[in-house]
């Protein structure tokens, strides 16, 4: 079904882009860590993905702070943001 895979691929997107997002912001990041990650790690996913990226980290930008200050999981954060099924 259409609407399943379309929410795969943002689901993938969001996944991936997080985990660079982690990566760069480091164990324990601070906020402004996070906010610097955000913007490196959309970067570092090429032009297209980059500014899906781009819109999604300015949608869910304290839900993706918060989870990332949480250590939460990438999957976690994005399920929780209703972008991957939990």
């Amino acid at each position: 079904d259409g609407v399943a895979q379309g929410k795969g691929i943002k689901c993938r997107l969001c996944v991936k882009a997080l985990k660079k997002i982690q990566a760069l912001a480091g164990d324990d990041p601070d906020e402004a860590a996070v906010v610097a990650a955000l913007q490196k790690g959309c970067r570092a996913l090429g032009r297209v993905k980059g500014k899906l990226c781009q819109l999604l980290v300015n949608k869910y930008r304290d839900q993706i702070t918060e989870g990332l200050q949480n250590g939460d999981m990438p999957q976690d954060i994005c399920a929780a943001m209703g972008i991957c099924k939990s």
